[in-house]
């Protein structure tokens, strides 16, 4: 809104930060390096690595890649590794080389990544040993020159084990051979500018093939700036201690948990696959985290696990949540056993990514995703482009410093991204209140049309959660002779759980008005989702 009623609600936040702070987040991140030489900066797989460790090791992979590759300013650089100690090497050796990275999820199947990389124009990629194989099948249909391989411990001097590379990368490099290299070449800095692009981030595709958000070093630095600004004395530099399940590929981690808290002195506890519970559970326990970052789905299954109970959760100060909504009865949960609620933020990889968050002071959770960041601008506009009055329901668009400049090479998706006056469309639908905060009512296109009516799988999720004996549940539309579209619920039981669809049904039925309550429940035994934990509505229509 023009008036920017969350500003009333700001308390001691800052309306306003300079996206100019740092020249670059390479700039921002050596200071860090410098400043916490000595202290823990990320551990994985029972290895160390301190600040000045991470500072030497890109180092030399950033004079690899300039030496041996003939890596240029603006070349593009693809990584496609889970959560190891190689990840953040690559990212800040690719940074200091100048060079921009293209964040690959490693589950992408051949078809997913060819595309990728042909768009993007990548000629050298990092991969895990373990996913090559999906390198091996595109080899040949795409621009790539050098395949760079890391096993599990690359980076931290311990050989553990790892799994083979694909045979027919013969020509593939060790990274761990990448860095030794290195130290033995001249290093030359180069110097990158706010408009400099730091990150093709590909968002997922929902609509047809994923397209790249270009984010630039200001892009980063802004929304850095925006969250730092807004949380606080809610972060301790020097003395967080936050353990990062969500894959750094996303630009959820990659922007808090990764670039926001390293440039705090942070010490990051990487975990590769918080699908294995047990080892994940381990390392919480281990790391006794001040700060924990998750996805509704990461939350969920940590709150079931009879392990949490053994985490001591006496230092979490902060537990923030994204990429999906936090469903109420989850954030619960997750108070009951660590005595802190959920504060509950919104994004996307076009925003880098944070746009919204719930400040540190408010009392309890809000089922909102927050106040807009400092220096951001929201609006909610209707069909025709005009701004919705307060509490009304309206397409979210955003203006900052924060907001990308664009798709890569994509010239008319850009032009429909965009409004005249230059607010990005998310294409999500919210409602401010009349402090300022906001809540994602839902996806323009997951609304299901019951009789006219606007009915959001959201608010029927939510209220379902509560049910006894739903561990998670998932709402698409489906045709309906009688009211043209009606609510489908799918639903996992709780471990022992003897639950009916009429008792589903009649439960939603206290909470929703009738033309909300869903028509049809089907227990599954587990929610198709993303590896970011998104659950995937399409694939659900698929089941039908």
């Amino acid at each position: 809104m023009s008036s920017k009623i969350w500003h009333k609600s700001y308390g001691n936040i800052p309306k306003e930060i300079n996206p100019d702070a740092y020249p670059s987040v390479t700039a921002m991140l050596d200071e860090a390096m410098k400043t916490f030489a000595d202290k823990p900066a990320f551990r994985c797989a029972g290895q160390t690595l301190s600040y000045a460790d991470v500072d030497r090791l890109s180092r030399d992979f950033a004079a690899y890649l300039q030496n041996k590759l003939g890596v240029k300013k603006g070349d593009r650089i693809a990584v496609m590794t889970p959560n190891l100690l190689a990840f953040p090497i690559a990212f800040l050796g690719i940074m200091r080389a100048g060079a921009a990275q293209v964040n690959v999820n490693p589950l992408y199947t051949p078809t997913e990544l060819q595309h990728q990389l042909n768009d993007a124009g990548v000629e050298t990629i990092i991969v895990f040993s373990g996913v090559s194989g999906t390198v091996a099948e595109v080899m040949g249909k795409t621009k790539l020159k050098t395949v760079i391989t890391n096993g599990v411990g690359d980076g931290s001097g311990a050989a553990l084990p790892s799994p083979p590379t694909d045979p027919r990368l013969g020509a593939a490099i060790k990274f761990t051979d990448a860095l030794a290299e290195g130290a033995k070449l001249p290093f030359t800095p180069v110097k990158s500018s706010g408009e400099d692009l730091l990150f093709l981030q590909y968002t997922g595709g929902t609509t047809g093939l994923s397209k790249g958000a270009a984010l630039t070093h200001r892009n980063l630095v802004a929304n850095v700036e925006q969250f730092r600004a807004f949380m606080g004395d809610a972060i301790h530099p020097g003395d967080e201690v936050i353990v990062t399940a969500i894959p750094l590929y996303h630009i959820f981690a990659l922007m808090v948990n990764f670039i926001t808290y390293f440039s705090t002195g942070a010490d990051n506890w990487l975990v590769p696959n918080p699908r294995e519970f047990d080892g994940f559970i381990e390392v919480m326990k281990k790391a006794r985290p001040t700060v924990f970052m998750g996805v509704n789905t990461l939350y969920a299954g940590l709150v079931a696990h009879p392990k949490s109970k053994e985490i001591d959760w006496s230092r979490l100060r902060l537990a923030g949540g994204g990429g999906a909504a936090i469903i109420p009865a989850v954030s619960e949960r997750w108070q009951a056993m660590t005595g802190k609620f959920i504060l509950e933020g919104y994004g996307l990889s076009e925003t880098s990514p944070v746009v919204s968050f719930n400040p540190p002071t408010v009392p309890a959770f809000t089922a909102t995703t927050g106040l807009p960041l400092p220096s951001s601008d929201v609006k909610l506009i209707d069909d025709e482009g005009k701004e919705v009055p307060l509490g009304g329901s309206g397409e979210i668009v955003v203006k900052g410093p924060h907001v990308m400049a664009g798709y890569w090479q994509q010239p008319e998706a850009n032009k429909l991204a965009f409004t005249d006056d230059g607010y990005f469309r998310t294409g999500d639908i919210g409602q401010f209140d009349d402090k300022g905060f906001l809540k994602i009512v839902d996806r323009k296109k997951d609304m299901i049309i019951v009789s006219g009516f606007n009915v959001f799988p959201n608010e029927i999720e939510a209220v379902a959660t509560g049910c006894p004996g739903v561990a998670e549940c998932a709402c698409i539309g489906v045709p309906d002779d009688k009211t043209g579209e009606a609510a489908q619920l799918f639903v996992v039981k709780a471990p022992n759980a003897t639950l009916t669809e009429t008792e589903v049904i009649a439960f939603c039925r206290k909470q929703l008005t009738g033309y909300k309550v869903p028509k049809v429940v089907k227990f599954v035994d587990a929610l198709p989702k993303s590896t970011v934990g998104k659950i995937l509505r399409r694939e659900l229509r698929d089941l039908n």
